[in-house]
C-alpha cells in the first residue's frame, strides 16, 4: 500500500515540475513567433497542461483501466472550473471580453453536451471516439483561424525586430529542448500515478472511477492552477480564461477520445447522473456568470470565484457520500 501511496506522491511532484517545464518551452516558442494571447492560453496553456490528464489516461486505457480515464478526464473538467478558476478569480478578477461570450464559451457547452449525449446508452464505443477526435481538430482549427484574425494581445514587445539571430536560435533550441524534456517527465510520472491508483483502488475496495475523479484529477489539474493564476497576476486575463476553456476542450474531446478509441468504455450509470450532471450544470453556471459580467461590464470576480469554490466543495461532498453509501 505504502508503495502505491509513494509512487502517486513522487508522480505527482514530477508531474508538475514537467509540465511546468514543458509549458514554459511552449510558451516561449509561441512568444518568439508572436502568437496572441489567447490562443497561448487555448493551445499552448490548455493543451499543455492537459498533457498530464491525456498520459494518464491513454496509459490507463492501454493497461486495462479506461473507466479512470473517462473520470480522470471529467474530474478535471469539474476542478478545472470550480477549483482552479474560482481560486484564480478569488486572488485577481478577470475581464470577459465579446469573443470570449459570443464564441468560446458557447463551444465550450455545445462540446460538453455531445460529450454527454454520447454517454446515454452506457457506452462510448471507438466510433464515439473517433468523432471527438474529430471535433477536436476542427475546433482547434477554427481557433487559430479566429484568434489571429482577432489577434488579443499580441506581444509584440516579446522580441525586439533588430533582436541577434544567434539569440533567437538559441531561444528557440532551449524552448524545443523544454518541451522534450517536459513531455518525457511527464510520461514516466503518469506511468506511476496510474500504477499507484489503479493499485490504491484495488487495496481500498474503491472503483477506478473514484479514483479517477479525486486523486488523479486533482493531482494533474495543479497544473492548471499555477498557470493560471500566474496568468492573472500578471494581467494575461485572456490567457488565464484561455487555458482553462482549452484545458477543458481538450480534456472532453482529446483524453477521453483517445482512450475510447483504444479500448471502448462501458459507462458506469453514475457518471451520467452525478459527474456528467454536476460537469454540465457547472458549465451552464460558468457561462451564466461570465455573460452576466460582460452585459453588467463587471469583472469576473470574487463573487464568482466564491460561488464557483462553493459548486467544488458541494460536489466533492456528494462524491465522498456517494462513495460511502
Amino acid at each position: 500500500m505504502w508503495l502505491a501511496v509513494i509512487a502517486i506522491l513522487i508522480g505527482l511532484a514530477i508531474l508538475v515540475w514537467s509540465a511546468d517545464v514543458f509549458i514554459d518551452g511552449a510558451t516561449a516558442l509561441a512568444k518568439k513567433f508572436r502568437v496572441p494571447s489567447f490562443l497561448i492560453g487555448v493551445l499552448i496553456l490548455g493543451i499543455g497542461t492537459s498533457a498530464p490528464e491525456m498520459v494518464v489516461s491513454v496509459l490507463a486505457a492501454l493497461e486495462g483501466s479506461p473507466e479512470l480515464a473517462l473520470g480522470n478526464a471529467y474530474g478535471s473538467n469539474i476542478i478545472n472550473i470550480a477549483l482552479v478558476l474560482g481560486a484564480t478569480v478569488l486572488i485577481s478578477p478577470i475581464i470577459i471580453r465579446k469573443g470570449i461570450v459570443k464564441r468560446d464559451l458557447p463551444l465550450l457547452l455545445l462540446i460538453t453536451a455531445i460529450a454527454a449525449w454520447q454517454l446515454r446508452d452506457g457506452m462510448l464505443s471507438q466510433a464515439d471516439g473517433l468523432v471527438l477526435l474529430v471535433l477536436l481538430f476542427a475546433v482547434l482549427g477554427l481557433q487559430i483561424v479566429l484568434s489571429i484574425r482577432e489577434g488579443y494581445h499580441e506581444h509584440e514587445d516579446d522580441i525586439a525586430d533588430s533582436a541577434d539571430s544567434d539569440e533567437i536560435e538559441l531561444s528557440i533550441a532551449r524552448g524545443l529542448g523544454s518541451l522534450l524534456l517536459g513531455m518525457l517527465m511527464l510520461v514516466i510520472s503518469s506511468r506511476a500515478i496510474v500504477w499507484g491508483a489503479v493499485e490504491l483502488a484495488t487495496l481500498w475496495g474503491l472503483s477506478e472511477l473514484i479514483i479517477g475523479l479525486t486523486i488523479v484529477a486533482v493531482g494533474t489539474s495543479l497544473p492548471e492552477l499555477v498557470s493560471s493564476l500566474s496568468a492573472a497576476r500578471k494581467g494575461e486575463h485572456d490567457m488565464a480564461l484561455g487555458n482553462i476553456i482549452g484545458s477543458n476542450v481538450f480534456n472532453t474531446l482529446a483524453v477521453v477520445g483517445l482512450a475510447t478509441v483504444i479500448a471502448p468504455i462501458s459507462v458506469d450509470p453514475v457518471i451520467l447522473s452525478r459527474d456528467v450532471m454536476a460537469m454540465g450544470l457547472l458549465t451552464v453556471l460558468l457561462v451564466a456568470l461570465c455573460v452576466f459580467a460582460f452585459t453588467t461590464k463587471r469583472q469576473f470576480g470574487r463573487t464568482s470565484g466564491a460561488t464557483l469554490v462553493l459548486f467544488f466543495v458541494g460536489y466533492t461532498a456528494w462524491l465522498i457520500q456517494s462513495v460511502s453509501i
